[in-house]
């Protein structure tokens, strides 16, 4: 028993497990908000629609959102028309594209993480990748692995078919990857294309144009691991805890259905407050063996969602301005990336507290918050740690 003990805990890592890089990436096609309702009425052709299409500019600027990156162009939908129907079967044209097209993004931000991690990609032990689009077998992490040249022994978890609270849920399982596996490296990837959702316009259904006006497409990774090696390894921020909850009799809240038209989405008018009304138990829960109890003392890294999430989160918490200002910026620039969209405001966290001459632990804090909200209604609750340079 003495032997077996020991063999056990020689399996697990001493530390806690950090972050050591980020990596974001984004289709060239740019979009810009103020212009997008004359182009997505053009090419679903439904110019003819339009009080409709004054109503959808309205949705836009509502949104907050300034700009967007979309892998769909013009000359992809005229090859598919389908796509640009509101309701017409259209599944395998949108699976044709997504399967070939995320991995190939998810691996521009893959490279740039491994580039900045500063070790070989044969280092890397575990791959977790999540998208929303593009179910198959062998998937999307196969690809990805094959694309980037990983070693065949690379363990792969492929999570398909979730959505905005991913990007911090795969912090909770490469949390639990990289501390029970002693010297693990784990390339955490989120790709999220908006190809199986794109639809034309209906008059009856402003969930759907809500969801045209809002989302955008991006790739993100990290790689995550524990005992970083000194001189080698720059870890930006520890994983201190990570959990998630569910919000009780809340599956109707938010959530989608795959269907031969492709991926419909629905959410109840509600949302923010539900969200808003539940945050403050999990930071509680969170925070409480650190004796916080005072939101404005740490660092936020949250998934923006939409402004009227933002707002309420804001109101609730009693929240200063600047708490939630990299993910307003990330949302008003890049719309919601689904998972990925918590990764770049990671990102821009460390980027700000870098040019404030605050290292990169936000705000000058030392401690933070990394939230995900998902269908469920999921909470993810990540407390995070900046490592001084």
């Amino acid at each position: 028993m003495a032997s077996l003990h020991a063999m056990r805990k020689s399996q697990r890592a001493r530390g806690p497990a950090t972050i050591m890089a980020i990596g974001t990436a984004n289709p060239p096609n740019l979009y810009e908000q103020s212009t997008y309702p004359d182009y997505y009425f053009r090419v679903t052709n439904s110019e003819h629609m339009q009080e409709l299409k004054h109503k959808f500019r309205r949705i836009c600027e509502k949104t907050m959102v300034k700009r967007r990156y979309l892998y769909l162009t013009d000359e992809i939908l005229k090859e598919r028309p389908k796509l640009c129907s509101y309701m017409e079967p259209s599944f395998d044209d949108r699976q044709d594209i997504v399967v070939e097209e995320v991995p190939k993004l998810a691996k521009e931000a893959a490279t740039k993480a491994i580039k900045e991690w500063g070790r070989s990609k044969s280092d890397i032990t575990h791959l977790v990748f999540c998208s929303i689009s593009g179910i198959d077998m062998p998937g999307a992490d196969y690809r990805l692995a094959k694309l980037l040249g990983l070693p065949l022994s690379v363990n792969r978890i492929m999570l398909y078919s979730q959505a905005c609270h991913m990007g911090a849920a795969m912090l909770r399982i490469a949390k639990d990857l990289a501390e029970n596996n002693k010297g693990a490296r784990v390339l955490v990837v989120s790709c999220e294309i908006t190809v199986l959702s794109f639809r034309g316009p209906d008059e009856h259904d402003f969930q759907a144009l809500a969801g045209q006006a809002g989302f955008g497409d991006g790739a993100a990774a990290v790689i995550v691991g524990a005992d970083p090696i000194q001189g080698v390894e720059k870890p930006i921020y520890e994983i201190m805890s990570a959990t998630q909850v569910t919000v009780p009799e809340s599956e109707k809240a938010v959530g989608g259905h795959l269907r031969e038209v492709g991926l419909t989405f629905y959410f109840f008018s509600q949302l923010p407050v539900i969200i808003a009304d539940n945050i403050e138990n999990s930071l509680t829960e969170a925070f409480k063996p650190l004796g916080i109890t005072n939101w404005n003392d740490i660092f936020w890294v949250a998934h923006p969602g939409n402004w009227a999430i933002m707002d309420a989160i804001e109101r609730k918490l009693g929240l200063q301005p600047e708490k939630l200002s990299t993910a307003r910026h990330v949302f008003s620039e890049y719309g919601n990336m689904q998972s990925a969209t918590v990764y770049f405001v990671l990102d821009e966290v460390r980027k700000r507290s870098v040019t404030q001459g605050r290292s990169t632990t936000g705000d000058g804090l030392r401690w933070g918050v990394l939230f995900g909200f998902g269908p469920g209604l999921s909470i993810e609750t990540v407390v995070l740690r900046g490592v001084p340079p």
